[in-house]
């Protein structure tokens, strides 16, 4: 239980109950060239809405450099898994047959100071990722990663490839060092050391009319909503809403909103059993097309596909 409420800890998310969750398998592997990986598996016995995570912690010990290290926390919950044996990939081929369960899954990637050495540049350099790599960050802190599209797809190989051996460490120190590529991109993008204390949101009131975005946004996942009626509603100015926003949550308002409408589509079309046109009238949508299109950018599939699943 630990290494879920470690990763968890400072989210959204309310804290799950030691007797919510099931451990069903654990493993840690030393990736060569010093990365290691740990995964957990766990069974969740309540189920409930949850967002996928990703956390990057800075860590800094001044005289220590063996505790100086880079790490990356990915929890991923998977609400449709079905522990059926003849279920292939998560398909049933008759849905009466389903034993849908929802699990989650942790991958903890740790990176030493000696294995992010060979990265670093030997002249001085003042770019973000340089001094992060070489641990001239004096101040540890921690910060949400964006789970994009790429990040996701790499997690779930990661997951699922079935390489052994040689070809197994290859694989997964190649991904490693992508997940870890995509993670600094998330910070360099804010150069501010803002971003890494919430600095921009000084007072609870200015945090207050972030998380009253948040709350509208989900509220109005059918009636599609601007920027500029957004900031109106929380009281504050366009430019200010989005720096906020992104600082507080990790993501921008719109990669929020369109994930979380595209999560509640997927729900809808296979879950409750709706119809393509039903699910992109509900949506707002002013095209079947439209909606096909983002929802293939989100999911990798056309919606009609999962209906066939």
């Amino acid at each position: 239980m630990y290494a879920v409420n470690e990763i968890l800890s400072g989210s959204d998310l309310q804290p799950l109950m030691s007797d919510a969750l099931e451990l069903l398998s654990e493993s840690v592997t030393a990736i060569p060239g010093g990365v290691q990986l740990r995964k957990y598996n766990y069974r969740l016995h309540f189920p409930q809405e949850m967002d996928d995570l990703g956390v990057l912690i800075y860590n800094y010990h001044p005289k220590n450099t063996k505790e100086r290290k880079i790490e990356l926390r990915f929890c991923l919950n998977n609400q449709n898994y079905c522990s059926n044996p003849k279920c292939k990939n998560g398909s049933c081929e008759s849905r009466k047959e389903c034993q849908k369960e929802q699990r989650l899954d942790l991958l903890i990637f740790h990176y030493p100071a000696h294995y992010l050495k060979q990265f670093a540049k030997s002249t001085e350099s003042a770019s973000l990722s340089d001094e992060l790599i070489a641990f001239k960050r004096k101040n540890a802190f921690s910060t949400a990663v964006n789970l994009c599209n790429r990040t996701r797809g790499i997690l779930d190989n990661i997951l699922l490839n079935n390489y052994s051996s040689a070809l197994q460490n290859i694989y997964l120190n190649s991904q490693a060092q992508a997940l870890l590529l995509y993670g600094l991109e998330c910070l360099v993008e804010e150069k501010s050391e803002q971003s890494f204390a919430c600095a921009f949101l000084p007072n609870e009131d200015d945090q207050n009319k972030m998380i009253l975005a948040r709350e509208i946004l989900l509220q109005r996942l059918g009636e599609p909503i601007t920027i500029k009626e957004l900031s109106k509603k929380v009281g504050t100015n366009e430019c200010y809403l989005k720096k906020g926003f992104k600082a507080m949550f990790g993501t921008t308002v719109f990669d929020f909103y369109q994930n979380k409408r595209m999560e509640h589509a997927r729900y809808l079309l296979y879950e409750k059993g709706l119809s393509v046109t039903e699910v992109s009238d509900l949506l707002g949508y002013s095209s079947i097309s439209h909606f096909s299109t983002a929802f293939k950018k989100h999911t990798g599939i056309k919606p009609c596909e999962l209906l066939l699943r």
